[in-house]
This record gives C-alpha cells, sequence and structure tokens, in this order.
C-alpha cells in the first residue's frame, strides 16, 4: 500500500496524472472538448517532466516507474475515452483496427498481473515512443481532427511496443523496472540473477 511518505518530485508529478483523472472525467461528462483537451495536454506533460527530474536528480526508483506506469495507463485510458467521446465517428469507422491494437494489450498486461502481481514498468525506448506517438496523435485529434498515417503509425509502434513487453515479461522471472528494450535485457545482470 502506498504512503504519502518521503514521495519525492518526480513522484508527485506522477501523482498529479493520477488526480487529474476524476476533473477530466467531469470534462467529458459536461462535454468540455477544449477544456478537456487542455487539461488532458498537461497531464501528458507532467509525464515528460516527471521522467526527466527522475534521471536529472538521479531519484528513480521503482515504486516511482510504478507510480509513473499507473498515471500513464490512466492518462492513455482518459484520452482513448475523449476520442469516444468527441471523435466518436473516427472510433466507429476504425473500431477494427482500434480493438487489433488493445487485444495483445490486454494480453500483455494479463500476463504481467499473472507472473508479477502488478503491470510491467519496463519504459523501454520502444515504449516512450510508443507512448509519445499516443498521445500526440490523441492530442492532434482532440484539437485538430485526426491524422490517417499518424493513426496507422501509432497501432503499428503500439503492436512492436506491446510484442517487445510481453516477451520481456518472460525474460525476467521477477518484477523489475527500467529495461530499455530486448538488446539491453539480453545483458542485464538482473535477468541474470532471476534464472536458475
Amino acid at each position: 500500500m502506498l504512503t504519502f511518505k518521503n514521495f519525492n518530485i518526480a513522484d508527485w508529478f506522477s501523482f498529479y496524472r493520477i488526480a487529474a483523472a476524476p476533473l477530466l472525467i467531469i470534462l467529458l461528462w459536461l462535454n468540455e472538448r477544449e477544456l478537456f483537451t487542455w487539461f488532458l495536454l498537461i497531464s501528458y506533460s507532467t509525464d515528460m517532466i516527471d521522467g526527466f527530474l527522475a534521471r536529472k536528480l538521479k531519484i528513480t526508483s521503482p515504486r516511482g516507474s510504478q507510480l509513473d506506469s499507473i498515471g500513464d495507463q490512466i492518462t492513455l485510458a482518459i484520452g482513448v475515452i475523449g476520442l469516444f467521446v468527441f471523435e466518436y465517428d473516427f472510433i466507429k469507422e476504425n473500431y477494427l483496427l482500434i480493438i487489433i491494437a488493445f487485444i495483445p494489450y490486454f494480453i500483455q498486461m494479463f500476463i504481467a498481473y499473472k507472473k508479477y502481481g502488478k503491470a510491467t514498468s519496463f519504459h523501454t525506448y520502444l515504449a516512450k515512443l510508443s507512448a509519445l506517438t499516443q498521445g500526440f496523435f490523441i492530442l492532434w485529434t482532440l484539437f485538430f481532427g485526426p491524422i490517417y498515417w499518424l493513426f496507422y503509425f501509432m497501432i503499428i509502434l503500439g503492436l512492436l511496443e506491446t510484442i517487445e513487453e510481453i516477451s520481456l515479461i518472460f525474460m525476467y522471472d521477477k518484477w523489475v523496472s527500467d529495461v530499455k528494450g530486448i538488446y539491453w535485457a539480453l545483458k542485464d545482470k538482473r535477468r541474470n540473477k532471476s534464472i536458475h
């Protein structure tokens, strides 16, 4: 169970994303597209800030990585709900591709919870690029409307990132954070220690 004792500044930026969720949901309910999009932009911005601060101040921790992941998942979910509310025609037109993209993600989450009892926090380079692309696409769509080539790129990147996450789950017997990718995992001593 999380307590507020000894949280660092990067953790508080992650907390902001979690705490902002009710406000974003209220803005959705009130059909306030512009306000919702601006506050969603702030939430996405805190994701970049907390990661930068954690690395710059050398305050990375498994707890911080997990908080960051929870904040990311909540922000992504609310962003997708925002697309459903404000860009329903686009979602309806592309629902099959969206389902294809989300099924492996749910499989990955299931495997992680079954193996580790919690979500992964690998924070690979591919995951960061995928999250950045998703955030950019969602925000651009809410501000200006969808760009199809970016949508397809986001789907492909998301699928590749999910495949990498699933592979990493099978490579690590114990939960670890901050793995740059499969190439780095092959040389990671934490992985070697977990092999019996």
